[in-house]
Formats: structure tokens, sequence, C-alpha cells
């Protein structure tokens, strides 16, 4: 099917394949069609459908609450062009930036499910073809009869990356988190789409790290790190990290920020438990870390006072969490929205 977008910008015509989403297709063919979670959460790839005929590939998905219904509008993450179609989208859109990682399609094996936590495993998946991809981006991860995809970071950084690791929390009556959580999945073939996202860190950025994560959030944190560190970022800028969770028992990858910590001594750890003070048996375990007790946030926002200058920070976790750094970072610390960096996905 041939798709015509018309944005404020330009006009681009790409080709769409039979059960493939408008955004995916846009994204393939290196056009920035807008978008935030790629899966039907926010809203942001909202597009007015101006002709032709087009199927909603998830009609629960939360964005569609945003959409006007008497304007045909529709979220090009779920459309799926049946005929040939022309749509108008209300944003400027341009190409893809030369040597961008543009998305793709992808398998991913599922090599193992390991828990981290009580509610947290990670995933290790054997992708085909190799993966190429900025630190902090995500894929969008499907499962055959479960409605919707649901988008993971990557936890590490490789490139052409073969294998990929994800961190997935379990959301009581979610579809995907409850199908892994349920019973032996390892061996199964998923469908994946990317890389995507914005939140990216790469090697000619000449500023100091901030980087806070709460929960699961801390997966695309940790590829910005793994890569920082490879390349001696740490040995030019400083690096602070704020990673929080609500108890100790829900804590994980504490030896790999370790690992970085002993790898470049300028990085400075802080583990920050918002319902509980930290045990004195986790401080013994990681002396080279600082522990502090309340909301991530707060917590970064007191220890980071007066050492914003040269900072990009870089947020990722639950909404809430994420809109509360993003007022401090904003408010208090007053650093311009360029150097504020996060990917609107839950």
């Amino acid at each position: 099917m041939k798709i015509q977008v018309t944005a404020k910008s330009h006009a681009y015509t790409f080709d769409g394949e039979p059960g493939e989403t408008i955004l995916d297709a846009g994204l393939r063919g290196a056009i920035g069609l807008p978008y935030e979670c790629g899966s039907g959460t926010c809203g942001t790839c909202r597009a007015r459908l101006v002709d032709g005929e087009v199927a909603d590939a998830w009609p629960a998905a939360p964005g569609r609450r945003l959409l006007k219904a008497e304007r045909r509008e529709l979220l090009m993450c779920q459309g799926v062009a049946l005929t040939d179609c022309a749509l108008e989208v209300p944003a400027r859109v341009e190409p893809m930036a030369e040597g961008a990682c543009v998305p793709g399609r992808l398998r991913g094996a599922l090599r193992a499910c390991t828990p981290l936590t009580h509610d947290v495993v990670q995933l290790d998946l054997d992708v085909d073809p190799p993966l190429r991809f900025e630190a902090g981006q995500f894929v969008l991860l499907g499962v055959e009869g479960i409605a919707g995809r649901r988008a993971y970071s990557m936890v590490n950084f490789d490139r052409p990356a073969s294998h990929l690791r994800l961190v997935v929390k379990r959301k009581p009556g979610g579809g995907v988190s409850e199908w892994l959580f349920g019973g032996p999945v390892a061996g199964a073939v998923l469908p994946l789409f990317g890389p995507l996202g914005s939140a990216i860190f790469t090697p000619d950025l000449a500023r100091h790290l901030l980087c806070i994560g709460g929960g699961s959030g801390i997966a695309g944190l940790m590829s910005i790190l793994a890569r920082a560190c490879a390349v001696g970022h740490f040995e030019r800028h400083r690096g602070h990290v704020f990673f929080g969770v609500r108890t100790a028992r829900d804590l994980f990858f504490l030896d790999d920020l370790a690992g970085f910590r002993a790898a470049c001594p300028s990085l400075e750890i802080t583990i920050v438990l918002s319902d509980e003070p930290c045990p004195p048996e986790v401080r013994a375990a990681w002396p080279t870390f600082a522990f502090d007790t309340g909301f991530v946030h707060e917590a970064a926002a007191r220890a980071m006072r007066g050492r914003y200058d040269g900072v990009r920070a870089f947020v990722a976790g639950p909404p809430p969490m994420v809109d509360g750094a993003i007022r401090v970072l904003l408010k208090e610390a007053r650093l311009a929205p360029a150097d504020i960096r996060y990917d609107k996905f839950s």
C-alpha cells in the first residue's frame, strides 16, 4: 500500500506492507514520524485520516483516549493501512539524519528469562538480523495472541548486537508480563521492532552525565553507562547515578553498577530506597556506593545542588518519578530542555 503523510514541514510517500503499522513503515523508510512510546500509550503519533481505509491493531490502546473520532484521528503506531491512504500529522517531520540507526523488524529468540527480584526478570534474546542501536534506545516486543506491543530498553550495548538484554517488571493484569511470569518461556521466538527512542548517549557528548532511574527504568541507563565507560567518557567528565527502588529486596544490577564504579572512579553512584532505610548489610556489601532514603528524584536534587553546570540528564522509570525528576531539573537545576532526555513509555 502507498501511504502519504502530510506534515507541517513536508509531505512524504512510502510503502506499507500487509499487517504493518503506518508508524513502522515510515520509520523503516528513515522518515522521522513523531512518536515517543511507539506502543499505543502516549498518543504522540496522532494523525488524521484524510483518505483510505485503516484498521486499528489495538482498539484498547491507552493512547486512544486522546483522539477525536469526529476528525478521523488515529494512532499511527496502531493503524494498519488496508488500502492506499493519506494522513495529516500536526507536527514537523524531517528525514532521519545521515548515519542514524534506522528501525526495522527482527526476530528475537528468547534464550533465558532470569529472575532478578521477586517481580523483575531479565530477558536474554538472540536477535536476527543483528541490531545497530544507540545507547539508551529501546525495542518494541510482541507476543502472539496478546494485543499490542511493549517497549523495553536495551541493558547492554554492542554494535551490531546479536544479543539483547531487556528488563521486565511484573505488572498485575499486564498481558506480556503475566505471560513471562506464568511459566517456562525460553525458546519462544518473538517479533521485535527497533531501535527506537531519542534519550541516547553518543561518544561526542561533551557533558557531565546525570542518570536518574527508578525500578526497571535503570535498564536503558545501564546501556548508557556501558558505552560511556567503554569510550572513556568519565576520564574527562563527571558521572552521577541515582537508582531508586522501594525496598532492599527490590534492588538488582548492583554488581554491574559496582563494576562501572571500579572501572570509572569518577562515577558516583547513589542507591535510594523510598520505603525503608538501607539495611547495614547492603551498605557493607557495596561500600563504594552512597545511600539515601526517600524518592529518588528528591535524593538527586539534594546531592546535586550547585553541581549542574555542564550536565546532561537522563531520566527513566515510572511516570510519576519521571515527572517529578523533570520538574526538579527544570525549576531547581534550571537545565535547558535539550539537556533533559527521557522517553515517554511505561
